[in-house]
């Protein structure tokens, strides 16, 4: 009767309807699944005479995979940051990614990620085309998104700002400073945050009675260069905007180095405002006002909302916008008269 039936812990994931990680958390004792998740992984172990290579708990590390297309900007830092505090404190790691928005390095990514089994993983602003979604879905591993891309994406539970919102206060703010001409750098239009944004620029300019006409808005990629690139076409049209709404705060310091090559001044000629609330942009000469987007909280709830996916548990909503605020600094003043 030594009948041994060699059923895989995959498996027994695809039949329990729960991802591999949880699965091998049940198998090593781990304390941190639902109990109902826990019950029911018992049960299908059970009755399919799953043998345990040891009753001790397993010290296996556990792991979150945190995935960017590019990790060449401090906004990708304080997402880390967030997922970082959250993983530390339910000690995980953290396996940091970059795919460049290419399929050959998602792919190797994926490989990587089937060798590691890990709890998790967090896409952020990430695009993936279908097959490597349909691989994914295949691994049954808990899937959080951060700021979703725009257009058919994995179902997961996603995490972003209200940016829509947060454009709104930009230009009220600057509309408040009697700013009645006022240019818009905007992100790449294929991100939903980008389009939210300017949705929010042109809401708040219509609440005032006016438009935001087509000479008026540039497209940025949201570093620098396209700031600067931005600005300088905005500067030069035959009436020139007296404030600018970048949609990020690098192509607003982008902005700043337009303005003073063309003899101007932020914010005596020229106002500005960004939005991100970066570490670094309260140092800027003058001092950047900006829209506050909560970059580490949001990696934060990723991270906790992915952990409890890992261990079976239900997902609280699935979608969550955390709020945006507007922190003025020295880089908006009132609209120079006549």
């Amino acid at each position: 009767m030594s009948e041994e039936r060699r059923v895989t812990i995959s498996a027994v994931a695809q039949e329990a309807g729960v991802s591999v990680p949880t699965v091998s958390r049940v198998v090593n004792g781990r304390s941190d699944v639902a109990p109902e998740t826990r019950r029911r992984v018992e049960d299908l172990l059970n009755r399919h005479g799953y043998r345990r290579r040891s009753s001790r708990p397993s010290t296996t590390a556990r792991l979150i995979d945190l995935v960017f297309n590019d990790l060449d900007s401090p906004w990708a830092v304080e997402i880390i940051r967030g997922v970082e505090d959250v993983a530390h404190g339910s000690g995980a790691g953290t396996v940091v990614s970059a795919i460049h928005r290419r399929s050959e390095p998602a792919r190797q990514w994926l490989s990587n990620l089937r060798a590691r089994a890990s709890d998790g993983v967090i896409l952020v602003t990430s695009t993936l085309d279908t097959p490597l979604q349909a691989e994914l879905h295949r691994l049954n591993v808990p899937i959080v998104v951060v700021d979703p891309a725009g257009g058919p994406t994995i179902e997961a539970p996603t995490i972003g700002a209200t940016n829509w919102a947060g454009g709104l206060s930009a230009v009220e703010h600057l509309l408040s400073l009697d700013h009645r001409r006022i240019g818009v750098i905007a992100g790449p239009r294929r991100l939903l945050c980008s389009r939210a944004r300017l949705d929010g620029y042109r809401a708040g300019l219509r609440a005032a009675g006016l438009t935001l006409d087509d000479e008026l808005v540039q497209e940025g990629d949201f570093y620098h260069e396209s700031g600067f690139d931005g600005a300088n076409a905005l500067l030069k049209l035959d009436d020139p905007p007296t404030a600018i709404a970048a949609s990020s705060d690098q192509m607003a310091i982008g902005a700043y180095e337009a303005v003073r090559r063309q003899g101007l001044r932020v914010p005596a000629d020229v106002s500005i405002v960004g939005f991100d609330d970066l570490p670094e942009v309260r140092w800027a000469s003058p001092p950047l006002t900006t829209v506050r987007q909560p970059l580490s909280e949001m990696g934060a709830v990723a991270a906790r909302t992915v952990l409890r996916l890992a261990a079976g548990e239900p997902e609280a909503s699935p979608r969550l916008e955390l709020a945006t605020t507007l922190v003025p600094r020295e880089s908006t003043a009132p609209a120079a008269s006549g």
